[in-house]
């Protein structure tokens, strides 16, 4: 794996959930279609690939997946003020 490469997501919740984990949001590249989504980029780490695999496919106890409610909301705000800042 590449270190100096980055991971793109259109995925919000994914996005908030790598940030709660204390990963480091890199830019929002802003999709101006119709379709109006944005990608969230990371570095591409394999502690990110970790998280996103146990994010997607791990069952709901699992603690690796588990995130302080505190923690996932301010997450959830930073990067909607990121997202909705303009340019």
């Amino acid at each position: 794996m590449n270190e100096n490469k980055n991971f793109k997501s259109a995925n919000f919740y994914l996005s908030c959930f790598l940030i709660a984990k204390d990963l480091e949001l890199l830019d929002i590249e802003k999709n101006n279609t119709r379709n109006r989504r944005s990608q969230f980029v990371f570095s591409d780490t394999a502690k990110l690939r970790k998280l996103v695999r146990n994010f997607n496919f791990s069952k709901n106890q699992n603690s690796e997946v588990l995130v302080d409610a505190r923690v996932l909301i301010s997450a959830i705000k930073t990067l909607k003020d990121k997202l909705y800042q303009e340019s």
